[in-house]
């Protein structure tokens, strides 16, 4: 792999670090909580990865002012918008998430996946 690349798309390999991260959490963490923070963390880095991609260096945010129409003066608005929803939609997921984190918590006392395993077996579920 050549180092210079790597210093070139420094964005990316960042955001994939977090991406890594986030899984990593999301798969060897018991608790919920932190189940939670580490599907925040990927998207968090899906949206870095996207932002970055869809800005262009020396143009600007693609609101017409001072009478100027030429698409080489704005960046791709596409990418923003998919960052924008994307956002809108993580905080809803991590809504309902953390509402049903809750109702283990208050049905099982716990919020260690193992441990409510163990209790749904001791119920015969």
């Amino acid at each position: 792999m050549n180092f210079a690349n790597l210093l070139c798309n420094y964005e990316e390999a960042v955001a994939m670090i977090l991406f890594g991260i986030g899984f990593s959490n999301l798969l060897m963490q018991k608790n919920l909580i932190k189940k939670i923070i580490g599907m925040n963390i990927m998207d968090t880095s899906i949206y870095l990865f996207l932002a970055v991609k869809g800005y262009i260096s020396g143009r600007k945010a693609p609101i017409v002012v001072d009478g100027i129409q030429s698409v080489e003066a704005y960046i791709n608005p596409i990418p923003s918008g998919l960052v924008l929803t994307g956002i809108v939609v993580s905080v809803s997921v991590t809504a309902l998430m953390l509402s049903l984190t809750i109702r283990l918590y208050n049905r099982y006392h716990t919020l260690d996946l193992d441990e409510i395993s163990t209790q749904l077996k001791k119920e015969g579920r």
